[in-house]
């Protein structure tokens, strides 16, 4: 535990907060009407449904899939939480492949696992030699792939997973956080024969950040493990209801999608113009680098001019990279226009 530090994500007062990768929307109003009016005739002596049983049918007939293959917990952290304490832990090996989202070989150092770091290419892609070293060398019983990858923003092409589903040893976790901005997703892949999983969460596209609700799709063999792990009642009631409600809104959620996707390639657009280096993205967020500045300077000149985004400099082979999220036209503006000050 000396070792480890946490997870941080410093939050400062501004006008324009653009580092956490939110939904600049919030839920529409139908939704907030019906959660109030739901919640209101909650037993709340009572305890939670343990099974998530409506949400998890939702979550099902969105997908295409059965309901004894979807698993719902805290947000997607503590799916990934569930899977390492069920299939890692002391003496087995997780496999990353890095720069990657922090938390994968955060959780798993926790719970005891030791973790392999494959090297991505120079691109932020993936290196099919490294990875196929790492497989064979460290045998893992996890390997972790996001796509889109946060930080980089780097959609993982299906050969890509189909290449790794052919050769990792173990469970292959495809961590899809900001899977519906890309165009296509792993969901696609799963079925009970293969050993792969799909993650997803409620706090980007259906604006239920603060509800911290997630779910994995994956074979039914696996969720009925998961379940023998998992606290019971772990998912309240409340967040049940958020998540179900939620999935009644699919046409506005795409609507949004659609917006913010077309508000990424605008900011993308612009900074190209700049002295910057912007990365590809399939995400709700653009990783950039500027040329003749370095990124903490520049992450204090936007500070100054009340706009905060993600200072990724000091992470490793993202020197002076900054991460910016999708926020709503008059905050990209803001964004942009700050940005060009501090650069030029």
């Amino acid at each position: 535990m000396r070792a480890l530090e946490g997870y941080h994500s410093p939050q400062v007062s501004v006008g324009v907060r653009l580092n956490t990768n939110e939904s600049p929307f919030p839920p529409p109003a139908a939704w907030r009407d019906a959660y109030a009016a739901e919640v209101s005739r909650v037993e709340w002596q009572r305890y939670p449904d343990r099974m998530a049983t409506r949400l998890r049918d939702g979550i099902a007939a969105l997908h295409g899939v059965r309901r004894e293959q979807v698993f719902a917990a805290n947000g997607s952290n503590e799916v990934l939480q569930t899977l390492l304490l069920t299939f890692a832990g002391a003496g087995r090996t997780v496999a990353t492949f890095e720069p990657s989202y922090q938390l994968h070989g955060q959780i798993a150092r926790v719970t005891g696992a030791t973790v392999v770091e494959g090297e991505r290419a120079a691109d932020f892609s993936l290196d099919l030699a490294e990875v196929s070293r790492v497989l064979s060398t460290a045998q893992p019983v996890v390997t972790f792939l996001c796509s889109p990858n946060n930080p980089t923003g780097l959609v993982e092409p299906e050969a890509n997973v189909r290449r790794l589903l052919a050769e990792v040893p173990g469970l292959l976790v495809v961590d899809e956080a900001y899977g519906q901005f890309a165009p296509w997703s792993a969901l696609g892949l799963v079925d009970d024969e293969v050993p792969l999983v799909v993650t997803r969460t409620f706090s980007k596209t259906w604006s239920l950040a603060a509800a911290r609700l997630g779910y994995l799709v994956g074979p039914q063999w696996l969720v009925a493990e998961l379940e023998k792990v998992v606290l019971p009642y772990h998912l309240d009631t409340a967040k049940q209801i958020a998540g179900r409600l939620a999935l009644a809104h699919v046409d506005e959620m795409e609507a949004r999608v659609r917006h913010i996707v077309s508000e990424r390639e605008r900011i993308s657009t612009a900074m190209g113009r700049l002295a910057i280096d912007v990365f590809p993205s399939g995400a709700n967020f653009v990783l950039f680098r500027p040329r003749s500045h370095g990124g903490s300077e520049v992450w204090k000149g936007l500070l100054a001019r009340d706009v905060l985004v993600r200072d990724c400099s000091g992470w490793p082979r993202l020197a002076d990279c900054l991460r910016v999220t999708v926020g709503t036209p008059a905050e990209n503006d803001a964004f942009l226009g700050a940005l060009e000050e501090v650069v030029s």
